[in-house]
């Protein structure tokens, strides 16, 4: 192993890797057993993440939705890793895994609801397999963890379940006691360490003195792989063999596996982040040249599969589909009265105050004025 010191381009032999910058497969790679179809809907999905991200930044910035955590640069391991997921298969997001819980079955309006205020947005449909995203920083590992290890006490030898988390979540305690109740208990689960180079603002040599993130899991006797996180086809071979070994493994083999798909986040690391203030503006060249989008699509262009017709189409659907998203999520209606609810077990005066003086002027004023000042 050699110290990545935060540069990606220092370790980048020592990581899994199928494409090369410009979208050609490396020399000693194989390509995953994809048919074009498969590999069509991958890429497909990453235009839509891409586009619904750069929408969600300028609804946010016209105070059409809250916060937002973009994932520009990380939607190529995100939908990867979701494709490498069998439909019984759990999924444990993040905050910032808008493209994966979309791939494993949400609705991309449903990610958005949330954002704009409407409570029951967060209500996951009882036909998918996706967890409610995490805040809180590391704490769906040992929940993943305990899930994994119900469906192997009940035999369920069919399922699996895949929880992301940050490089900054390897410095948690729950990250330490997921992974050891994982190796010792031998369960059918995933973890994929999103390495974006920074946990907010603190960079990844900061976060810890180990060579690799990777490397934390051998204490716990779980396999670990290091895979180029920019690189969707790696990444979805690299799941898609700890999916498989979670529910079969062979011979000596542990079920769980810790993968650390190395990427870079490119905007902020949400919508209320400067990053310009602790980043240097130059470092991005080296990543953008390998933006997850451009390099399947080169692939696939090389390959013969994608031709100008096809992208104009999925461009078309991804544009369209967006617009959709945002019109369900823009028809939602939340009651005000909702944001005084689950505050506080018995809710105090003060807050009963305010909450009257907000009805009083939604009765005097009514909403569309409301709606008037936002607008």
């Amino acid at each position: 192993m050699h110290a990545q010191s935060g540069i990606y381009e220092q370790d980048e032999h020592d990581r899994l890797r199928i494409l090369d910058a410009d979208g050609t497969v490396h020399p000693d790679a194989t390509v995953p057993d994809l048919s074009e179809e498969e590999l069509l809907a991958m890429y497909e999905a990453l235009v839509l993440a891409r586009r619904f991200d750069q929408r969600a930044i300028s609804l946010q910035r016209q105070g059409r939705i809250a916060t937002y955590a973009p994932m520009t640069g990380q939607e190529g391991s995100q939908v990867a890793t979701s494709y490498a997921l069998d439909e019984q298969d759990w999924l444990f997001p993040t905050y910032r895994d808008h493209a994966a819980k979309h791939v494993h079955g949400m609705e991309l309006s449903s990610l958005l609801g949330p954002l704009r205020g409407y409570r029951q947005g967060y209500a996951i449909p009882d036909d998918v397999n996706v967890m409610p995203e995490y805040i809180p920083i590391a704490t769906q590992i040992p929940q993943a963890m305990g899930m994994a290890w119900g469906y192997k006490l009940q035999d369920q030898t069919d399922r699996a379940v895949l929880c992301h988390f940050g490089d900054g979540a390897t410095s948690e305690g729950d990250f330490h006691e997921g992974l050891n109740f994982a190796g010792v208990f031998d369960v059918p689960v995933v973890f994929v360490c999103n390495n974006n180079q920074w946990a907010i603002s603190t960079p990844r040599e900061r976060q810890t003195a180990s060579d690799t993130l990777a490397g934390k899991a051998d204490a716990y006797g779980v396999e670990s792989i290091r895979v180029d996180g920019l690189d969707p086809l790696a990444v979805y071979q690299a799941t898609r063999a700890a999916v498989r070994k979670a529910k079969e493994p062979g011979p000596g083999e542990g079920r769980p596996t810790l993968i650390e798909s190395i990427q870079y986040r490119f905007g902020a690391h949400t919508t209320s982040d400067d990053p310009s203030v602790y980043r240097s503006e130059e470092e991005p060249a080296y990543y953008r040249d390998r933006d997850p989008v451009d390099r399947l699509r080169n692939f696939l262009e090389n390959e013969g599969i994608l031709t100008d017709e096809r992208q104009e189409a999925i461009e078309s659907r991804a544009d369209q589909r967006i617009e959709n998203a945002i019109e369900e999520a823009e028809a939602l209606e939340a009651d005000p009265d909702d944001i005084f609810e689950h505050v506080y077990s018995e809710t105090p005066d003060r807050l009963t105050a305010q909450r009257d003086d907000l009805r009083e002027l939604r009765e005097k004023y009514g909403d569309e004025a409301f709606s008037e000042v936002l607008e």
